[in-house]
């Protein structure tokens, strides 16, 4: 596909309105629909208030500096994101896990990922994992998010009935903006309620904190390598099916090198996965925001600028949903993950040669047992492999 030339001047002809308020909503879509799991991750791992911030801005900074720092040198809308299933992942299988061995399993996650990309193995890799167990793990690491919404009836069944209207309006009328529709009918929820007090909230830049990585065997079989298939087979395979639907076709490698690589700088700080966006990623290269292709890339630039602003105050954020009632942004979380759970399903149980195969690694990955220090995930996705490596041999 050609692309505009790239002299400065450039940028000033190509931008437009509709660009720009692609890119807004990318951002919101992103952000709101991620951020309640991030916050839940980051407590799973047992971080502090200061810690939990930190995660945020290292996060933010690292999707802002890669949407821009890709979309302007390729003029192609490069937008990245965090791994919101990798957080979803994260946040039922850390707890017990010491916060210096997850920081290392981020590490080593963010090393095999950008070494995928050096090597240009990334698509010979993921070859050897069927996507339908890939997504059947996924949906069973996501399986309790989706029941936290309804066991918290049993205490709160108004709040959680509230926040499932909100959404069946948001996907009925607004569908890009169901999720944050959710978050802002929470708010609104906890202030009448008199459970938000917004007076204390800082407005002050964030400052990182340098967290000390540990490595531990098992900790980086049940965490990194889970995180490391979950990133690539269910974010970055994704991303890149997006950007060829839209008719871009740029090589992988330098965006695995990048996203990988801006996460191994900034994983000590609590960033622990980066890669290319899907969802919010299709609202920046689809007609609305240009109708001519060659002129969507400043969305992408658009939605960098602001990840970095939202990093910059991660604070803020961090502040904000620790004001929150618990319970609220449990159910937040889960209706924030329901289209990923169901998408998950969906591919899952698609070929009816590989559903035994599916139905093991999802039943495994959602028990949240841990065998040999290792979790549920790995072996669910090992058994799930062995299973249908023996259906089809006995086929």
């Amino acid at each position: 596909m050609p692309t505009p030339s790239s002299d400065i001047p450039c940028l000033k002809r190509d931008i437009s309105l509709s660009n720009v308020t692609a890119g807004i909503v990318a951002v919101l879509i992103g952000y709101t629909s991620s951020a309640a799991i991030i916050f839940q991750a980051a407590s799973a791992a047992g971080a502090s208030s200061a810690q939990t911030s930190s995660w945020l801005w290292a996060l933010g900074i690292g999707v802002g500096l890669t949407s821009l720092g890709l979309s302007w040198r390729y003029r192609m809308p490069l937008v990245t994101a965090w791994s919101t299933p990798g957080a979803a992942f994260l946040a039922t299988n850390l707890p017990g896990v010491p916060l210096g061995e997850a920081i290392g399993a981020f590490i080593v996650s963010a090393g095999l990922i950008t070494l995928c990309g050096l090597t240009g193995v990334f698509e010979r890799l993921m070859r050897h994992i069927p996507s339908s167990l890939a997504s059947a793990m996924l949906a069973g690491i996501l399986l309790n998010f989706g029941l936290e919404i309804f066991t918290r009836l049993e205490q709160h069944w108004l709040m959680p009935l509230a926040l499932l209207a909100a959404w069946g309006i948001g996907r009925r009328f607004w569908p890009t903006l169901a999720v944050p529709g959710v978050v802002l009918t929470g708010i609104i929820w906890a202030m009448l309620q008199g459970q938000l007090a917004i007076e204390g909230l800082p407005l002050a830049p964030t400052l990182p904190v340098l967290m000390a990585p540990e490595f531990s065997l098992a900790t980086l079989i049940s965490v990194a390598i889970p995180l490391f298939i979950i990133t690539m087979a269910t974010q970055n395979v994704p991303g890149m099916a997006v950007l060829n639907a839209a008719g871009y076709t740029p090589n992988s490698s330098p965006l695995l090198v990048a996203t990988g690589g801006a996460t191994l700088v900034l994983a000590p700080f609590g960033g622990y996965a980066l890669n290319m966006a899907a969802i919010s990623a299709a609202v920046c290269t689809g007609p609305d925001a240009h109708p001519d292709p060659r002129r969507r890339y400043p969305a992408g630039i658009v939605a960098g600028l602001l990840y970095l602003l939202l990093g910059v105050f991660a604070a803020t954020v961090t502040a904000l949903f620790a004001a929150l009632p618990g319970a609220m942004v449990a159910v937040v979380a889960g209706i924030a993950l329901l289209g990923t759970l169901s998408n998950g399903l969906a591919d899952a149980f698609s070929k009816p040669d590989e559903r035994d195969a599916a139905l093991v690694t999802f039943l495994l990955a959602g028990s949240g047992i841990t065998l040999l220090g290792i979790g549920g995930a790995f072996w669910g996705l090992i058994a799930g492999m062995v299973t249908r490596h023996l259906i089809a041999r006995r086929r």
